[in-house]
C-alpha cells in the first residue's frame, strides 16, 4: 500500500484568521485543546476521530444531510482548512475542497486516493477484491477512478492507519494512543468485512440494483451492482437504460430497488413501481442525516448488510 502525506503551502491569507497551529511551542507537543483535523466528509471524519479520539478535534465539512459531491467551500470552510494542523480529503470527489485544501491548507494533509488503492470504473467486478491491491501496477492510464473505497472495511482501515502516523508525528507523546485507537479500528473493521463475506455467501441472488454506481466495492463479497445513474448521483439515465434493468430484475427475480438518502428518490420509485417491486434504502455512507445522526459507520455499514441480506434471499 502507497501512503502519501503531502504539506502543501497556502498563498492565500485569511484577513482576521488566525493560521496558527494548535501546537503550544517548538517541543512538538499539543496544547489543551489538541490537534486540530478537517475532514471532508463523513467517512474521513469518521476514520480520524476513530483514530484521535479525545486528543484531536475533528471538523467535519460536510454538514449532515448535504450532498458531499455538491458541496461548495464557504469562508468560514476555508478558514478552517487554513487553521486546521491535518487536512484529510479526497482528490476528484469535492472539487471545491480540492481547490481549497491546494490554495489555503497550511498544515499537513492527507489525500485519501494516494493512500488507498481505488478501483478504476472501468475495473468493476475485475480488481474489486480488497485483498487484491495492485503490487505491481501503480499507474493506469485508463478510466475514472471509483472514490467510494470506504464501501471496502479494509480500505477505511487502511486509511486510519496513515492518520495514525500522520498524527503521531504532529503530537509524538500520543504516538502510542494513536497507534492503539488504529489498531482498535482495524479490528472493528475486519470484523465488519468478515461479517460482509459469510453473510453473503449462498445467496438466492447476486444481482443488486441501486440508485446510482457507488458501491463497487462491494463486489469483492460476490455481488453485482447495476446502477440507474453513474458515479455521480446527479447523471440522468437514457430510457433504454431504464428500459434494461426493468428486463433484468424481471429475468433475474430480483425483489428490491434500492434508492438513498441523500439522492432524490424519483427515479429509484418509478422504476421499482414499473417493475412491481420494493424499494428499501442502502446507505452509501457518504454523509449522515437527521435520520442516521444517531448511526455511525459501522452501525450503517451493518443495516446495508442486513438489507442485502434481505433482498438477496440470503440463508
Amino acid at each position: 500500500m502507497r501512503s502519501v502525506v503531502v504539506p502543501v503551502l497556502t498563498a492565500l491569507v485569511l484577513a482576521g484568521t488566525s493560521a496558527c497551529s494548535a501546537f503550544s511551542g517548538d517541543d512538538g507537543t499539543a496544547d489543551d485543546d489538541g490537534v486540530r483535523v478537517v475532514a471532508a466528509f463523513y467517512p474521513l471524519q469518521y476514520a480520524a476521530q476513530r483514530v484521535g479520539g479525545d486528543l484531536v478535534d475533528v471538523e467535519n465539512l460536510t454538514v449532515p444531510g448535504q450532498e458531499p459531491h455538491e458541496l461548495g467551500v464557504t469562508i468560514q470552510e476555508t478558514a478552517a482548512i487554513a487553521r486546521a494542523d491535518l487536512v484529510v480529503f479526497e482528490l476528484g470527489f469535492q472539487p471545491a475542497i480540492d481547490d481549497a485544501v491546494e490554495t489555503s491548507a497550511e498544515g499537513s494533509v492527507i489525500d485519501a486516493a494516494e493512500v488507498v488503492d481505488l478501483l478504476h470504473a472501468e475495473d468493476h467486478g475485475d480488481e474489486a477484491a480488497h485483498d487484491e491491491h495492485d503490487e505491481g501496477e501503480e499507474d493506469h492510464d485508463h478510466g475514472d477512478l471509483d472514490p467510494h473505497f470506504w464501501q471496502d472495511p479494509v480500505r477505511l482501515a487502511d486509511l486510519a492507519d496513515a492518520i495514525a502516523d500522520e498524527l503521531a508525528d504532529l503530537d509524538p507523546d500520543n504516538a502510542e494512543d494513536y497507534a492503539a485507537n488504529a489498531d482498535d479500528l482495524r479490528a472493528d473493521l475486519e470484523a465488519l468485512d468478515t461479517a460482509y463475506a459469510t453473510g453473503l455467501e449462498g445467496c438466492e441472488r447476486d444481482i443488486v440494483v441501486v440508485s446510482h454506481d457507488a458501491f463497487a466495492y462491494l463486489t469483492a463479497y460476490g455481488l453485482e451492482f447495476e446502477p440507474i445513474a453513474g458515479l455521480s448521483p446527479d447523471a440522468e439515465p437514457t430510457p433504454s437504460d431504464l428500459a434494461r434493468l426493468n428486463r433484468l430484475i424481471e429475468e433475474e427475480g430480483i425483489t428490491t430497488v434500492f434508492g438513498e438518502r441523500l439522492a432524490p428518490q424519483d427515479l429509484t420509485d418509478t422504476l421499482a413501481r414499473d417493475a412491481g417491486v420494493t424499494t428499501a434504502v442502502l446507505d452509501p455512507v457518504e454523509g449522515l442525516t437527521d435520520e442516521t445522526e444517531g448511526e455511525d459507520y459501522i452501525s450503517l455499514m451493518t443495516k446495508n448488510l442486513d438489507a442485502l441480506r434481505t433482498a438477496n434471499g440470503c440463508p
